[in-house]
């Protein structure tokens, strides 16, 4: 799948956007949100929990939810304990030439790392896109 690098540029030049993971039928603010590009540790193209790899690179999500009640729901989300990622989404509203564009980032979990009040989490970008 092929990411809209110039929308996600956009984001990522603004840093004080608010970001909310929807999560089943729940919703948490996310704070300390970085996005970032990175190569991906791959030399050919592969296969991994159902998802073809083939980009040399890939975009990060790193994130904070201070609600450790998400902690059950993760695991569903999660390679490891399921045989696929499940998709997750992140919404926003940008603020470009007077007008408010939302945004979709469709993200899978990577990893999590928790502490008695929050729970970090990492995602890589699989899509994204405007409403």
């Amino acid at each position: 799948m092929v990411i809209d690098e110039k929308l996600l540029s956009s984001i990522m030049q603004h840093n004080e956007l608010d970001y909310i993971l929807h999560l089943d039928t729940k919703s948490y603010q996310l704070r300390d949100v970085s996005i970032t590009k990175s190569a991906t540790p791959l030399t050919r193209p592969n296969m991994r929990g159902g998802v073809y790899f083939s980009d040399t690179f890939h975009y990060r999500i790193k994130a904070t939810v201070d609600d450790t009640a998400i902690v059950p729901f993760l695991s569903k989300a999660m390679l490891g304990p399921n045989t696929e990622f499940k998709n997750l989404k992140i919404t926003s509203s940008l603020k470009k030439d007077g007008r408010t564009k939302n945004i979709s980032i469709f993200t899978n979990l990577t990893n999590t790392m928790q502490s008695s009040s929050k729970v970090e989490l990492n995602m890589v970008i699989v899509d994204i896109s405007e409403d």
